[in-house]
């Protein structure tokens, strides 16, 4: 069984629970609020920007030039994205795109990001791989799910179609040929599906963050 593979069945009671979520469900069929979904796009602003630091860690790590590139590549790209479709997305929602300059984190989300920067900084770059996989996979898988029922809610299908796009699957693509190529002993192996089931479950956790809009207590 390739490394991938075993990591997705691993997950497979956590992707049913991502699936069945009344954050995804609610994007789908247009009955989530506005205010959820505002302060989801804020905070995933927030995560995107140390995402693209775990990125670019894990960059710094590979061993050869070209999965250098793709990481760096894409760490940048992180950065488009919170400055292009979040900002239109949030200019929409009625929400000054420069929130986000004086947002905090919330405790999903500042969990999430210390776990992906702690990994990817201390662990071996199969380790930092295998950590930052989940939020590849699981939003393209979600994407095409979602697609295929479609939204009501133009910004929300706009949301969705980025993920399900052909140019996000070749992204996704890349990084899972990389994650088959690691070269792991069992022990290795072990290690890397547990981050990624880690880093399954917050993916779980930021979206339930978002739907109850969990923030710091004033």
């Amino acid at each position: 069984m390739s490394l991938t593979q075993e990591m997705w069945d691993s997950i497979s009671d956590i992707y049913d629970s991502i699936l069945s979520h009344p954050f995804l469900t609610g994007l789908a069929d247009g009955s989530l609020s506005h205010d959820a979904f505002a302060f989801y796009i804020v905070q995933d602003s927030l995560y995107l920007k140390d995402y693209a630091k775990a990125l670019a860690i894990v960059a710094g790590r590979a061993p050869d030039a070209a999965t250098t590139r793709m990481f760096a590549a894409h760490a940048a790209d992180a950065i488009a994205v919170e400055q292009d479709m979040h900002g239109e997305l949030l200019a929409e929602l009625g929400i000054n795109p420069g929130a986000v300059e004086i947002a905090r984190p919330a405790p999903a989300n500042l969990a999430y990001t210390s776990y992906l920067l702690a990994t990817t900084l201390s662990g071996s770059f199969a380790d930092g791989v295998a950590a930052v996989l989940p939020c590849y996979w699981i939003y393209w898988m979600v994407g095409r799910v979602l697609a295929r029922r479609g939204s009501p809610d133009p910004r929300y299908q706009r949301w969705i179609d980025s993920y399900a796009s052909e140019d996000f699957a070749s992204v996704v693509s890349d990084v899972l040929a990389v994650t088959d190529r690691l070269d792991l002993s069992l022990a290795e192996r072990r290690v890397a599906i547990d981050h990624f089931r880690t880093t399954s479950r917050y993916e779980w956790m930021f979206w339930d963050m978002g739907y109850r809009q969990e923030s710091w207590p004033v």
